[in-house]
């Protein structure tokens, strides 16, 4: 009880005069970290942006790029990512939730990105690429979508059994994906644990805006499945390599926003 008073304490705000408000409150997610050659999502990248790849990760001595390489020379200029399977307690923009079926979920494969020119300033929060975002009601996507933000439609799932393992599963277009996690091991972040990122939707959707994401809260526990994902079609996520385990965040709040203009 402690440890959720302070989180509240903690909860984040958007900045005052921002045109649009994102809430999510207690996440529980897989999160899965998937390597891909750039080349199957070259329509995605805006050319204000480029890819953070896994050799120059491993040129600033990031151990696990270091191994990858090691293992995998080949894949010197693939870019690195997340894949991720969420269920909140609550996410809404402007006031307005999804309708969920039963264990409804978010899906998202979100690309680390950095400037394709390095003098340009990206503003606040890490910088991601929304290669893909799901969500299980397609009225809320086609809102979304008019309101300028990406999303398509996805049917994602997320259910606890009741020996504490979490199954998640994707069924969207050309993707059949599932994963699995029973978290365990070190517990990494709490209360007093915050971060920001940069939204930035795929060239290929035609839309501009950036939403920029606040959280507080955000704790992390290591799955105790080092092969946890299974993943099939003609999406390009088929085609990438989740490395090592994955891992059960939750238990954070976040808000969003889009710069004033």
């Amino acid at each position: 009880m402690l440890a959720a008073s302070q989180a509240e304490a903690q909860r984040p705000a958007p900045p005052h005069g921002t045109t649009t408000h994102w809430e999510g409150r207690q996440p529980h997610e897989i999160v899965g970290y998937l390597v891909f050659d750039p080349a199957t999502v070259a329509s995605r990248l805006p050319p204000t942006l480029r890819f953070i790849t896994i050799g120059e990760l491993a040129t600033d001595g990031v151990p696990w790029a270091k191994r990858d390489l090691a293992d995998a020379p080949s894949r010197q200029r693939w870019g690195i990512s997340f894949l991720e399977i969420v269920r909140m307690d609550t996410f809404d923009i402007d006031g307005r939730s999804p309708h969920w079926p039963d264990h409804g979920a978010v899906a998202l494969w979100f690309a680390r990105v950095t400037p394709a020119d390095s003098m340009v300033n990206l503003g606040a929060g890490v910088p991601l690429l929304v290669l893909d975002f799901w969500l299980p009601d397609s009225a809320y996507v086609r809102e979304m979508r008019r309101k300028g933000y990406y999303a398509r439609y996805g049917d994602a799932r997320l259910t606890r059994e009741a020996n504490g393992t979490w199954r998640g599963s994707i069924r969207a277009d050309g993707l059949r994906a599932t994963a699995t996690c029973t978290p365990t091991g070190p517990l990494s972040g709490g209360p007093a644990s915050r971060g920001s990122q940069a939204l930035f939707p795929p060239a290929s959707s035609g839309l501009t805006s950036v939403v920029r994401i606040a959280f507080a809260g955000h704790r992390v526990q290591p799955c105790a499945e080092v092969a946890s994902w299974t993943i099939r079609g003609a999406h390009p996520i088929a085609r990438g390599v989740v490395l090592g385990a994955s891992d059960f965040q939750f238990g954070y709040d976040l808000v969003g926003w889009v710069d004033k203009p």
